[in-house]
């Protein structure tokens, strides 16, 4: 990828990083482990980010 990026899609990768972020320990304990994983959780080799 190049080193120097639109300011788009800087946006759109910084967000992708947010979002791929796991689940807070507080919130598997509050729900007694019924939550545990994101349903947007996503790797980078096997998903690409939507333009």
């Amino acid at each position: 990828m190049a080193r120097n990026k639109p300011l788009g899609k800087k946006i759109r990768l910084g967000h992708a990083s947010v979002e791929n972020s796991s689940v807070p320990t507080w919130v598997i304990v509050k729900t007694h482990g019924k939550v545990r994983r994101t349903p947007k959780r996503r790797n980078w080799r096997r998903t690409n980010i939507q333009p």
